[in-house]
C-alpha cells in the first residue's frame, strides 16, 4: 500500500471506519500514489483523493464496467496475463461493450471523462489497488458488486504482486480468522467444502462425528428459517442481531418468538435482553489465549494478559463445558491443542506451529509446512508459467438498480455508515465517553435543507416503507441533493434498522443497508 502507484478506495470511508489501516493509505500519497476515492459521499477520505468519483448509490458495475470497456477500447489491457492466467475474457468482453462512457454517466452520475481518466489512471499504472468495504458487500447484489472489481484486476494484471492486488478491508479483529476457521455455512476450516465427501470424510473420522453433508444457512436464510418455525433456537455469540439485522422490526419480532435464545457475550446486548440464557464471555484481546488473523492473512498469537474477572468465563471454557454437560468429554480446554487440531485438519495452516508463530511474529497462510515461510501473495501462482492451479474467472456482471426504488413519495436516498469515534451497534464504544462524539443525526445536503426549510439541530420525521424514526438534522457539505445519512450506533437515540430494506443478496445472505427509500417532515412534539 505504501508502495503502490494509484490507490482506489471504492465504497470504504477508510479515514473513518479504518483509521490505522488509511494512515498506509497516506503514507502511499505521500509516496507519489495516486488516490481515487468511489463513493456516493464526499467523505473526509476524499479530502485527500486525486479524483472523487461521487456515484449514485447502486450503481457500483455501472462504473466498473464502463471502466473496464474503456481500459479494452483504449488496447491497456494486460493481455499476456489474460490468456496466461483467465478464463472467461471474451464473454467478459462483450457484456461490457455495452457499458459506454455515456451510458455510465447516466446510471452513475459520474462524468463520462472522469470514468476515462480513472480507468486509464488504473490500467497504466505500475502498481494498483482496489480496496472495498461495506459500500460494496451491503447491497442486494453484494457478490456481483466485488466480483466487478475482481474483474478490472484480472484485466489489467494487478493482483498477485508486489503493489498491486485486491483489499477487502476487515471490518473488526478477526474476521478473516472467524472465516478460515468455517464460520461460514458451507466451509470448514481451511475452506475446505462441506459437500466435498472425501474433505468432510477427513473431519468425520477426526472428530468421530456424522456432519451433515450439505452447507448451513447464512444469517439471512436463518431469520427467514425462523418465520418458517423451523429454527426454533438460538446460541448467539458475540452478535447484537437485535440492532444490526435490517427490517430492526421484524428482526425483534422474529427473535422474540423463539422458544429458547441463549446470548455468549462480553456485554449485556439488546440481544441478550432478550435471552433465555446470558453467558458472560471474556474479553478475547486480553483475557483470552489464541490466534487471531489479520487481513493479509497473517496468524499471530494472542497472549492472556489478564484473568477474566470472576464469575466469566473465556469463550473455549464456555463451550467445553456445554459439551461436557451434553455429553461430549473433549479433554482441557487449552487454546495450543485445538490449533494443533486445526493444523492437522487445514493444509494452509499445517507449518504455523505456536512456537514458529512466535518466532517469526505472524505468519500467512497458507503455510504447508514447518519448513514453509507462508505466501506473501495469495495469487502469486497467477504469474507462474506454466501456470500453477486453476485460471483465475473473468464473471460477467450487470447492472441494477437498487430494490427500494425512489418515487414521488420516498424522494430521498438514505444511506448508512459508520462515524470515526463509534463502531456498529455500539456495543463496544457506547460505554465511554469520546470528545469527537455527536449524538445520532440525520446528515443531509444543504440544498436539501433549504427546501424542507429545515434549520440545524431541527428534529425530522423519517418513513421508509417499513417503518419511521424521528431524528434532528445536520447539514453536511459532502452530500448532493437527495443523499442522506445515518448511522446504526445509537439505537436507543435513532433506530437506524427500523428503516432498512432486508432485501437479500441470495449470494452472500448481505441486506442492502446502503439504499433505502425515504421521505422527510418536520416533526412537532407532541
Amino acid at each position: 500500500m505504501e508502495e503502490t502507484d494509484a490507490i482506489f478506495l471504492w465504497g470504504s470511508n477508510a479515514r473513518e471506519t479504518h483509521p490505522i489501516f488509511f494512515h498506509h493509505v497516506l503514507k502511499g500519497v505521500r509516496n507519489g500514489a495516486k488516490l481515487y476515492v468511489v463513493d456516493p459521499r464526499r467523505t473526509s477520505s476524499a479530502q485527500w483523493a486525486d479524483a472523487w468519483l461521487g456515484l449514485e448509490v447502486g450503481s457500483d458495475i455501472s462504473l466498473a464496467n464502463a471502466m473496464a470497456r474503456e481500459i479494452i477500447a483504449a488496447g491497456l489491457a494486460h493481455e499476456r496475463f489474460i490468456q496466461q492466467a483467465t478464463s472467461g475474457f471474451e464473454a467478459y468482453r462483450e457484456c461490457v461493450e455495452k457499458y459506454t462512457l455515456d451510458r455510465a454517466e447516466r446510471e452513475t452520475g459520474v462524468p463520462a471523462e472522469t470514468i476515462r481518466a480513472a480507468a486509464h489512471a488504473f490500467a497504466k499504472a505500475k502498481r494498483a489497488v482496489i480496496c472495498w468495504t461495506l459500500g460494496i458487500t451491503e447491497h442486494h447484489n453484494a457478490v456481483d458488486n466485488v466480483l466487478s472489481l475482481i474483474n478490472l484486476a484480472l484485466l489489467t494484471g494487478h493482483v498477485g504482486r508486489y503493489g498491486s492486488g485486491l483489499n477487502p478491508l476487515r471490518g473488526q479483529n478477526n474476521v478473516q480468522g472467524g472465516g478460515d476457521m468455517g464460520a461460514i455455512p458451507d466451509r470448514l476450516p481451511g475452506f475446505q467444502h462441506v459437500e466435498n465427501d472425501e474433505l468432510r470424510g477427513k473431519f468425520e473420522r477426526a472428530w468421530r462425528c456424522r456432519i451433515p453433508p450439505k452447507k448451513g444457512w447464512h444469517l439471512s436464510q436463518m431469520f427467514q428459517a425462523m418465520e418458517r418455525g423451523e429454527l426454533t433456537t438460538l446460541y448467539v455469540l458475540g452478535e447484537n442481531p437485535a440492532d444490526s439485522e435490517a427490517d430492526r422490526h421484524h428482526a425483534l419480532k422474529l427473535l422474540g418468538g423463539l422458544e429458547f435464545l441463549v446470548v455468549q457475550d462480553l456485554f449485556y446486548t439488546n440481544t441478550a435482553a432478550l435471552a433465555d440464557v446470558v453467558l458472560p464471555a471474556a474479553a478475547g484481546w486480553c483475557e483470552s489465549e489464541g490466534t487471531v488473523t489479520s487481513s493479509e492473512r497473517r496468524v499471530q498469537r494472542v497472549r492472556r494478559a489478564v484473568p477474566p474477572p470472576p464469575g466469566v468465563r473465556d469463550d473455549i471454557e464456555v463451550v467445553y463445558e456445554l459439551a461436557r454437560r451434553l455429553g461430549h468429554e473433549w479433554g482441557e480446554p487449552r487454546s495450543e491443542c485445538i490449533w494443533d487440531e486445526v493444523r492437522a485438519l487445514s493444509p494452509m495452516h499445517t507449518g504455523m506451529s505456536y512456537r514458529r508463530l512466535e518466532e517469526l511474529d505472524g505468519i500467512q497462510w497458507p503455510c504447508y509446512d514447518e519448513s514453509h515461510p507462508g505466501e506473501i501473495f495469495l495469487h502469486g501462482r497467477l504469474w507462474q508459467e506454466p501456470l500453477i492451479g486453476p485460471r483465475a474467472p473473468f464473471s460477467v456482471v450487470e447492472f441494477e438498480p437498487p430494490v427500494d426504488q425512489l418515487d414521488e413519495e420516498y424522494p430521498i436516498r438514505l444511506t448508512t455508515g459508520r462515524r470515526l469515534d463509534s463502531y456498529n451497534t455500539g456495543v463496544q464504544t457506547d460505554r465511554y465517553p469520546s470528545p469527537l462524539r455527536q449524538a445520532e443525526t440525520l446528515d443531509l445536503s444543504l440544498e436539501d435543507g433549504a427546501s424542507y426549510g429545515l434549520q440545524e439541530g431541527e428534529k425530522v420525521r423519517v418513513h421508509s416503507r417499513r417503518g419511521s424514526v424521528v431524528a434532528p438534522v445536520r447539514f453536511d457539505p459532502g452530500l448532493r441533493r437527495g443523499l442522506a445519512f445515518l448511522t446504526v450506533h445509537f439505537h436507543d437515540q435513532v433506530a437506524t434498522n427500523e428503516l432498512t430494506i432486508e432485501a437479500v443478496d441470495p449470494k452472500s445472505g448481505t441486506s442492502e443497508f446502503k439504499a433505502t427509500a425515504i421521505r422527510i417532515e418536520k416533526y412537532q412534539e407532541n
